[in-house]
């Protein structure tokens, strides 16, 4: 079975930040603050492009069971990529503002474009749910 490239490292979070302007890292500061509030964890590279929170087990159908962050997110070039948790057909995205979903995914451009209170509910559902699975 091929090993997990997504896995955390000793890389330090600002020098990940040090790449993008200064809006982009603004929005990656402030989604730091957010999901460390949320998860009550430090934040960690999880390989080259990822910023995790936490750690839980994950299992597939499949039983093979991987460590994985309990959320978190990559800047990328077309938007920020959250990954989360929980299923995104909740009532929150509709208040959540411009966005775009995928399987566990939410892409959003800029965090202007969204209501940042309701970003952090879905946050911590996200974390909630990520917990209880890995019980």
């Amino acid at each position: 079975m091929a090993e997990l490239k997504t896995k955390p490292t000793t890389a330090y979070v600002a020098d990940y930040l040090d790449q993008f302007d200064k809006d982009r890292r603004k929005d990656a500061e402030t989604l730091i603050q957010i999901m460390e509030e949320a998860s009550k964890e430090k934040p960690v590279m999880w390989g080259s492009s990822i910023i995790g929170f936490g750690n839980k087990k994950y299992k597939y159908k499949s039983g093979r069971e991987i460590d994985y962050f309990l959320i978190g997110f990559s800047v990328r070039k077309k938007a920020l990529t959250l990954y989360l948790s929980i299923e995104t057909n909740l009532t929150e995205f509709i208040e959540l503002g411009k966005h775009e979903k995928g399987v566990g995914c939410l892409y959003i451009q800029k965090l202007e474009d969204v209501n940042l209170v309701v970003l952090a509910n879905i946050i911590k559902k996200s974390i909630e749910q990520a917990r209880k699975s890995s019980e």
